[in-house]
């Protein structure tokens, strides 16, 4: 026997010590013979951890197994089984027995050529069944990959024929999250879309998953707009906003825990980069070659679906939000104050409108940077947001100036909010390079009374007067267009403001 290789297990189930011994010896080195004699019989156990060559069985011991073990033998595919009969039996008084899956039977005494002859029989047998199953699990892996690419082929005409069905870029985003479902597990599904072209400020329109919390739905923003930047080589200007439908079920989006569980995909078409989906996968199996290409497939021909739908709202997006500081833009203000003023001259109810410039801005560019800049238009953008109702409407008008429309507000309420602004602004504290400093604001507000029939240039006029009055009688404070005043404390104006 070569070393290391253990020796075939052959079992006997009833052999006398005297078979027992002649099966051992024309066996061989090779083999060993573990027998169970009359009255015993191998346990599960047994069966589920060897794999014997062939079991020599004697009638009587056969008799004597239990049922179950009987059965479990005669299930067992691997080895085979042949009848050992007494000198004085006939193999025709056991026909019956050995339709039951019997290889053949032998006759005592038994010879070395009878053992030998059963084991090339077996080895024969067991050679054949084994290219059977070869050819099986062969047969079965074809079929699997067969039934693979037909899954895959009709995953990818499903998502081409869904994708075709619409001009509206969130009916395709839908569609596609629900498909994509088919080929990985997501929590959610969100895209970023700008248009092509020279131009250097880019606009954007981002798509997100509905019903999100304030937190995710700023980190989402947040990680679109620096994605679709990155993909661009563009910063991102200004953005709007839009929300996908979500099915009834879909519970809401939170913020994803590590890196890997978001995968970014261009947009191509035409030869340009005009867009990017993230997909927020749920834990799962990692994705077959196969599955990465049909992947990979399915979004470009998203691609061509989106590229189609922003050609035909005119390929330029209406963004309504500015990128730097992630409130309102200037168009988005000047559509809302319109449909304002329908409704107060609808209704009959007050509107103020409030006009905030910072307070020598321009001195705090020169002497900290255009980055220290753009920090603390961002940091007042986010007071208003964070202060105003939801009903009131923020935007940036223009270089450090904002506005808010303060519908339902009477010019008393107006200025009083005007003032908590005001004083929320001063008492912000920014730092460059360990050098602590402060700003300020001043504001207009320009109220109209209900039923007065002001026009919107009228309005803007008023706010922007009462603006230049809070400049002119020495900034930080507020006026309003009827001539009101509320200064601010008495600290001093350079302690309050930088550069």
């Amino acid at each position: 026997m070569t070393r290391g290789l253990r020796p075939e297990q052959v079992w006997g189930i009833g052999l006398a010590d005297e078979a027992g011994t002649a099966v051992s010896t024309a066996l061989g080195s090779g083999y060993v013979l573990r027998n169970w004699p009359i009255g015993s019989h191998p346990t599960e156990r047994d069966i589920a951890r060897a794999t014997p060559l062939v079991i020599f069985v004697v009638k009587d011991g056969w008799d004597a197994l239990p049922p179950d073990t009987r059965k479990g033998i005669e299930e067992w595919e691997i080895p085979q089984r042949v009848l050992v009969l007494g000198a004085s039996q006939s193999v025709a008084d056991f026909e019956e027995v050995l339709e039951n899956g019997f290889l053949s039977a032998i006759s005592e005494p038994l010879t070395d050529k009878k053992v030998r002859d059963v084991i090339f029989r077996a080895k024969e047998v067991k050679s054949l069944y084994d290219d059977i199953f070869r050819m099986t699990r062969e047969i079965m892996l074809e079929r699997e990959l067969l039934a693979r690419k037909t899954d895959l082929v009709l995953f990818l005409n499903r998502i081409l024929s869904r994708a075709s069905e619409s001009l509206d870029p969130v009916v395709i985003l839908d569609n596609a999250r629900e498909d994509l479902q088919l080929l990985l597990p997501l929590h959610g599904l969100m895209g970023a879309f700008w248009q092509t072209g020279d131009t250097e400020n880019l606009e954007a329109e981002l798509f997100l998953e509905p019903d999100m919390e304030q937190a995710a739905e700023q980190h989402w923003t947040e990680q679109l707009l620096f994605q679709a930047a990155k993909i661009a080589g563009k910063p991102i200007h200004s953005y709007k906003a839009s929300f996908l439908e979500g099915a009834p079920d879909h519970a809401p989006v939170g913020i994803p825990a590590a890196p890997e569980e978001l995968i970014t995909l261009p947009l191509r078409a035409g030869g340009q980069m005009f867009g990017l989906l993230v997909l927020y996968r749920a834990k799962g199996r990692p994705l077959g070659k196969d599955q990465v290409q049909a992947l990979y497939a399915s979004i470009n021909h998203l691609a061509l679906a989106l590229k189609n739908a922003a050609l035909f709202s005119q390929v330029k997006i209406r963004a309504d939000h500015d990128g730097l500081t992630r409130i309102h833009n200037r168009r988005a203000f000047d559509e809302r104050l319109i449909d304002e003023l329908r409704r107060h001259q609808r209704y009959h109810h007050p509107m103020s409108l409030l006009m905030i410039d910072i307070d020598h801005f321009k001195g705090i560019n020169d002497r900290y940077g255009h980055l220290v800049g753009d920090h603390v238009l961002r940091e007042v953008g986010r007071i208003l947001s964070d202060t105003l109702r939801s009903t009131d409407f923020t935007a940036r008008y223009g270089g450090e100036e904002f506005v808010v429309i303060l519908p339902q507000t009477v010019e008393e309420h107006s200025r009083l909010l005007a003032e908590r602004l005001r004083g929320l602004i001063a008492e912000a504290q920014f730092v460059h390079d360990g050098e602590p400093f402060a700003i300020t604001v001043s504001i207009g507000v320009a109220t109209i009374l209900p039923g007065a029939l002001t026009k919107r240039k009228e309005l803007l006029e008023k706010a922007d007067k009462a603006l230049y009055q809070a400049k002119h009688l020495g900034r930080n404070q507020v006026c309003t267009a009827l001539g009101g005043v509320s200064r601010a404390s008495e600290m001093p104006l350079e302690a309050a403001q930088a550069g």
